[in-house]
């Protein structure tokens, strides 16, 4: 099947390139599903189109703001070396939310603020009231400047919230005063990258750069496992150079990992966490 859809179709796609049934490929099927699934691992860390920029909604509840407001722990405890009676003890703030386990890295939050709901004292509205109630009572450009101005002392007043990520524990961290920050059944909208699940979306298995990459893991493995008779004769005085099947896909994987850093990995700063 030139086109696979799944992840038995990819492997049998990729056997074949290497030259079966003609062939036989000396690789066991549990080496052959480790290799494959070390291929789409690769394929969604590195790869754009293996990850999907979303934006996730959370209402806080109850129990959060319960949890979050309080949640202090110790985490562990120091005695000084050289003075034994000395000892310290640190504190940890549990203010965390615990994410998907396929969200990858998290951007950013929308701010917590009401500048989204203008109302009669707004600023904003008083502006567009009494200053741009139609477009040709004032010029556009000063009306611009003027939101520019507002957005920048909006940032320097209020703030953004810092927030940690990492992917191996799936806890969002955010830094800020649950207590008073927010209020139960607010939403949170955590703008975030996440992985795309090729049992979902079976187009993933028939990705060129994909197809390739499983192609030489498997041949590397190949060569692997054959390098093991190295210096034995066969029957028939044929010698197995495992040694140069595992070089040569050594050298094309290398070269599929810098063609997917330089022209389809997402810039860096545009992921944070």
């Amino acid at each position: 099947m030139a086109n696979p859809n799944t992840r038995e179709t990819l492997k049998q796609y990729a056997l074949r390139a290497l030259g079966k049934p003609v062939i036989e490929i000396n690789v066991d099927d549990d080496q052959l599903e480790d290799r494959l699934d070390e291929s789409l691992q690769y394929f969604s860390q590195y790869h754009g189109d293996g990850i999907r920029r979303t934006y996730l909604k959370y209402k806080l509840t109850s129990d959060d703001k319960t949890r979050l407001k309080n949640a202090t722990r110790s985490t562990e405890s120091a005695t000084d070396l050289s003075e034994s009676d000395v000892t310290t003890t640190f504190f940890e703030q549990d203010n965390y939310l615990v994410m998907p386990s396929t969200v990858i890295s998290v951007v950013n939050i929308f701010p917590f603020s009401d500048k989204g709901n203008l109302n009669l004292f707004d600023v904003r509205y008083q502006l567009r009231l009494n200053d741009l109630y139609d477009f040709s009572s004032t010029s556009i450009i000063n009306y611009d400047i003027v939101l520019r101005h507002l957005d920048f002392l909006d940032h320097i007043l209020v703030g953004e919230k810092p927030i940690r990520y990492q992917q191996h524990d799936n806890r969002l961290y955010v830094d800020m005063d649950w207590a008073n920050d927010l209020s139960e059944d607010e939403y949170l909208i955590i703008e975030c990258y996440r992985k795309l699940d090729p049992a979902t979306y079976s187009d993933v298995f028939n990705d060129l750069w994909l197809k390739r990459y499983v192609t030489q893991k498997f041949k590397q493995q190949w060569g692997a496992n054959l390098s093991k008779f190295a210096g034995v004769t066969m029957i028939g005085g044929v010698s197995l150079n495992g040694m140069e099947i595992m070089q040569q896909a050594q050298t094309e994987l290398e070269n599929l990992e810098r063609e997917i850093r330089m022209n389809w990995e997402e810039p860096p700063h545009l992921i944070r966490g």
